[in-house]
């Protein structure tokens, strides 16, 4: 066995989606981890029941900044997208061909029962304790992105951000107008819990 972060989901509502919708929707998270890289470069994705995916990283460090990455992404596509995450950490296995439909292990089955259980919140993490409080206000504070804010801060939210002026630039905004939307999508104080979080993981 080996250690994984299992980040496991499934698209809210998906059956008020398009197929092309929803093949969007499963594309934008499987784009957040290659916005990681190189960290996440051994990453694993599968798509799975239609709605359902999962990614396994090697390391925890960056699991929070890739559950906000994956909403942030999906919130750029608009109010309709929306997923569940739930994650976990710790053992694992995975076959040969590294197709995570057959992968086995407490990290998976932890993660995969707390997904069934969630209720509420559409973020959250097995281990409890500080961490999973953490992720509740991350939950929370998400939750009510709005697409042009969830616009500003994806790109912020990459390992290497660019500058403010060159990222509204690129989306075509003012700087101005992209602070705003930074502030009013609490990215300081976000940016600040998961350097803190990553800084022990």
């Amino acid at each position: 066995m080996a250690y994984f972060c299992v980040l496991t989901g499934d698209i809210v509502a998906s059956t008020r989606l398009s197929a092309s919708e929803l093949s969007a929707a499963l594309d934008a998270i499987e784009g957040a981890a290659a916005a990681l890289s190189p960290l996440l470069r051994e990453s694993h994705f599968a798509r799975n029941r239609g709605d359902g995916w999962q990614f396994a990283i090697p390391s925890p460090r960056l699991q929070a900044r890739l559950a906000l990455l994956i909403r942030a992404e999906l919130r750029v596509l608009g109010e309709a997208f929306s997923t569940r995450i739930a994650i976990a950490e710790g053992d694992g296995t995975l076959p040969a061909d590294g197709d995570l439909n057959g992968a086995s292990g407490p990290a998976f089955t932890a993660s995969g029962q707390l997904l069934d259980s969630l209720e509420g919140p559409r973020i959250a993490h097995a281990a409890g304790g500080a961490l999973g409080a953490a992720f509740r206000l991350f939950d929370h504070i998400s939750e009510a992105w709005t697409p042009a804010q969830a616009r500003a801060i994806a790109p912020m939210l990459r390992l290497d951000p660019p500058t403010q002026t060159a990222a509204a630039s690129a989306i075509g905004i003012t700087r101005q107008s992209l602070a705003q939307a930074l502030a009013s999508a609490a990215y300081p104080a976000i940016v600040e819990a998961l350097a803190m979080i990553e800084e022990t993981q």
